[in-house]
């Protein structure tokens, strides 16, 4: 308890606390898209179910990290070496994670620009609930490793590391529903979630083959991308409304 109190008494505790909770929440916004797109697959009635237990897994497996971290640092540890190239587990779970989250992309791509013919649902191809729960938990693993790293890379007090996991998660868990629903509505932005992924998913392989590519480009890209979108979003909502006034003037 002394510890605690004196570690709440401390600026810089604060500052940590306050950067490693805003590069958690950055951090969750890739697992979010990939929850987003993946539950909207789900029949309606199960959608908000889904989201809720991705988002859970997320907080229970970086709490478990958390409770391990002598065990996660040893994860940067090579474990041998290819060309003089060595690999840690990080490094394999980078690369892993990355394939499937391109795999992914590349997948629900193909499935929106050439549906199935037997697809009934307006070229929205439906999935299992566990099929949805399994990919969510395989990279809710790949996200909360990179996540926890992270966060030991940026402080060794686990009571800082808990509470910005919280609060990473909690926007996590509020952002989720109207996250989902706006993606929904606006098919061109599916596309653009999955162009997101697919540039995740290369971060994360180049990462795990020893390329640092800093994440504040990779978001920059995706605020750019993501500013016109809705520029063009905007766009379209303004002709349709005045297409709509214009045939009730002539009506």
């Amino acid at each position: 308890m002394d510890s605690l109190i004196q570690l709440a008494s401390d600026p810089t505790a604060w500052a940590a606390l306050a950067t490693l909770v805003v590069m958690e929440i950055v951090l969750g916004i890739d697992n979010l898209i990939f929850i987003s797109i993946l539950t909207n697959k789900l029949p309606e009635e199960h959608q908000t179910k889904a989201r809720r237990i991705g988002i859970g897994l997320a907080l229970v497996l970086r709490l478990g990290l958390l409770g391990s971290v002598a065990y996660i640092v040893q994860l940067t540890a090579p474990v041998f070496e290819v060309f003089g190239k060595g690999f840690s587990w990080r490094d394999l779970i980078l690369i892993a994670g990355g394939l499937f989250l391109l795999w992914k992309a590349t997948q629900e791509i193909h499935q929106s620009v050439d549906p199935e013919p037997e697809d009934k649902t307006g070229g929205k191809m439906q999935i299992g609930f566990a099929a949805a729960i399994g990919q969510i938990l395989v990279l809710d693993l790949v996200f909360s490793i990179d996540s926890i790293i992270t966060a030991v890379g940026m402080t060794e007090h686990v009571p800082i590391m808990v509470i910005a996991v919280l609060a990473a998660v909690t926007v996590m868990l509020l952002a989720a529903d109207p996250l989902s629903r706006f993606i929904a509505a606006n098919p061109t932005v599916v596309m653009l979630a999955l162009g997101f992924l697919i540039m995740i998913g290369m971060t994360l392989i180049a990462e795990g083959f020893g390329a640092h590519v800093p994440k504040g480009y990779i978001y920059t890209a995706m605020a750019f991308s993501a500013g016109v979108e809705t520029l063009n979003i905007i766009v379209r909502r303004r002709r349709r409304a005045k297409g709509i006034a214009g045939q009730n003037d002539h009506a």
